[in-house]
């Protein structure tokens, strides 16, 4: 039986007609850069994340970049990030010339561990980023109490944590959150796009000019700006897209649920405290035996991923400072025994049965 990892077209399915509509509505109304279908989504989005306002970007990964510089993150700033998550919540730190300053995640939750976070506060720490790691909320409550207490910005990087919840309250309440709409997140966009949102007016506006040329005005430049903006085919598109995420966070549940009930206890299964709702981008389990199990697997018609197979501060690109930070022990294990089984409204219950059993059986042979 073949599981594929991800099938886009398979996730589109129930909405395409939908979609057709949309994208012939973009291009028969003659705006392409901003206008109402960008207005839309924008309203929609912070409405369903709990916040107040929606930037749109271009992409995740200046979603982080101008969300940072619209804060005052610049040369000379560090920023406390975790050593483990996707490059791009370190690259936002390096491209505005600070300095990250990494902290190992909890090996239980891959988030932000709370407690390490005081040794962390070296001088010229002006901002912390907790990633909303897998789908899995950071512990915002002790990490928002410790910024409190430093004076810190926090930005959230939610890329992952479409429909997450922390304490009943959806993660976009609890901090300034940057979201990225890739085409495999559990809101996907078909193309690149990302967003910025956010409680405050003033740091809405100050995401806009800086995604904008630096200008909130026509022709009138107060800041050295990008362009980035979400394109409103994409927003009309990522509109319909959003009326079907609640079900289709379901059926990630739902198979989660399956996973956990029927792996071995040879694999580390991922777990969800009591007072988080996880919005299961990803179903990742450890495991020492990582490479024959993901070639067993595969040889089964199964399709894993590895996220992430390199620790960060063991990329070439951050070579020249991997000194400054020392062993990083946790992210280098993770990077050597994660692996994300498939998982997505695009399976059916008997793969989800197939990938278990040949997963059981790989430890029981």
């Amino acid at each position: 039986m073949k599981v594929p990892f991800l099938d886009l077209l398979a996730c589109s399915a129930p909405v395409m007609p939908h979609l057709h509509e949309a994208a012939l509505r973009v291009l028969n109304s003659g705006r392409y850069i901003g206008g109402p279908e960008v207005e839309r989504f924008e309203q929609d989005f912070a409405s369903f994340v709990g916040a107040n306002h929606t930037i749109g970007t271009g992409n995740g990964l200046d979603a982080l970049i101008i969300a940072l510089e619209a804060a005052g993150i610049g040369a000379g700033d560090k920023v406390i990030v975790p050593s483990h998550t996707f490059i791009a919540t370190w690259l936002a730190v390096t491209r505005l010339g600070a300095e990250v300053v990494p902290v190992e995640v909890d090996p239980a939750t891959y988030t932000l561990n709370p407690a390490l976070l005081e040794s962390a506060m070296v001088e010229g720490v002006k901002a912390i980023i907790p990633v909303h790691l897998y789908g899995l909320p950071a512990e915002m409550e002790a990490i928002l109490a410790f910024a409190k207490k430093h004076n810190l910005f926090v930005l959230a990087d939610a890329a992952q944590a479409h429909g997450a919840t922390y304490m009943g309250k959806p993660v976009g309440a609890w901090a300034p959150s940057a979201w990225s709409f890739y085409p495999g997140k559990n809101l996907g966009a078909y193309g690149d796009a990302g967003a910025i949102t956010c409680a405050d007016a003033g740091l809405a506006n100050a995401c806009r000019w800086v995604g904008n040329y630096g200008s909130p005005t026509k022709y009138v430049h107060d800041t050295l700006g990008t362009n980035s903006r979400l394109d409103p085919i994409q927003a009309a598109l990522l509109t319909e897209r959003l009326k079907v995420l609640p079900a289709g966070n379901a059926q990630r549940q739902h198979i989660a649920n399956l996973y956990t009930a029927g792996l071995c206890d040879d694999v580390i299964k991922p777990i969800t405290p009591a007072h988080m709702q996880h919005a299961w981008h990803l179903y990742v389990i450890r495991t020492p035996k990582r490479e024959a199990l993901q070639k067993h697997l595969a040889a089964a018609g199964i399709e894993t991923l590895i996220h992430y197979p390199t620790a960060i501060h063991q990329q070439r690109c951050y070579a020249p400072m991997a000194a400054q930070w020392g062993p990083l022990p946790i992210a280098e294990e993770l990077a050597a025994t994660c692996l994300s089984l498939p998982i997505g409204p695009h399976l059916s219950d008997d793969q989800v049965t197939h990938v278990i059993a040949s997963v059981n059986a790989f430890f029981n042979h």
